[in-house]
């Protein structure tokens, strides 16, 4: 079985505090053969890992997390930057042109800071002929955020969508938390987990659980050592 992370933040995201050679190096130790980069609204960090990924033994996907009207939305196997801000419907359309495929990140989770979809715009874009194309699973693991019952709630949410793909993530903001919740596919290409989310054969696994007080700690200091990488970085 191959394992990945799907969901991972480098410095190219306003809150993360990784390098992207960092990043890499970490996943491929935490024994994944997959990771996509996911920056917020942010492309280029994705870029930089593609090119590096074989110098690491990684397989990189290029990805973002953007930031829709209804709230985020994980784009992956893009190569071009998508706007934010336009409707969940609209926006996966603009993804599938792309040439990208789309999940639902940390769905109904709650908490400052957190923009997430709800369920009732989730199972719309899974019902839109068009767009159920494009968005083919839903996180029901996230290893950090901080609204653990929205993960339940996710699980609960996936039941009721016959078809999707469920896949487990980090969200890593810090290096540490790469690979606490990953994504089991069989085979261990990229590949081989598209064709997995395509058939809705995806699984989780779980990783060390970190409390609230840990992942916040953590992510604080971090944000603090790492404040020199972020100048001059243009965020959106």
């Amino acid at each position: 079985m191959g394992l990945a992370d799907l969901h991972i933040h480098t410095v190219y995201s306003y809150d993360g505090t990784a390098s992207v050679p960092a990043v890499l190096a970490r996943a491929k130790q935490a024994g994944l053969d997959v990771v996509a980069i996911t920056d917020h609204d942010e492309i280029r960090g994705a870029l930089k890992a593609f090119e590096l990924a074989p110098r690491f033994d990684i397989e990189v996907i290029p990805g973002i997390e953007i930031t829709t009207a209804e709230g985020d939305l994980l784009a992956l196997f893009v190569t071009e930057k998508i706007q934010p801000g336009r409707p969940l419907i609209e926006t996966i359309v603009k993804v599938g042109e792309a040439g990208g495929i789309c999940l639902a990140p940390h769905p109904l989770a709650r908490g400052t800071g957190m923009k997430s979809l709800s369920s009732s715009s989730i199972l719309r874009a899974l019902d839109h002929p068009v767009t159920s194309r494009i968005l083919l699973g839903i996180e029901t693991y996230n290893a950090t955020t901080l609204d653990r019952e929205s993960n339940l709630l996710a699980q609960k949410l996936w039941r009721e969508c016959p078809g999707a793909a469920q896949v487990g993530n980090s969200d890593a903001h810090v290096l540490q938390a790469i690979g606490l919740g990953t994504t089991e596919f069989s085979g261990n290409t990229a590949a081989h987990l598209l064709d997995a989310l395509w058939i809705g054969s995806t699984d989780i696994r779980q990783g060390e659980h970190l409390s609230s007080a840990q992942i916040l700690g953590s992510w604080a200091w971090n944000f603090v050592m790492s404040a020199p990488a972020r100048i001059g970085m243009n965020y959106p």
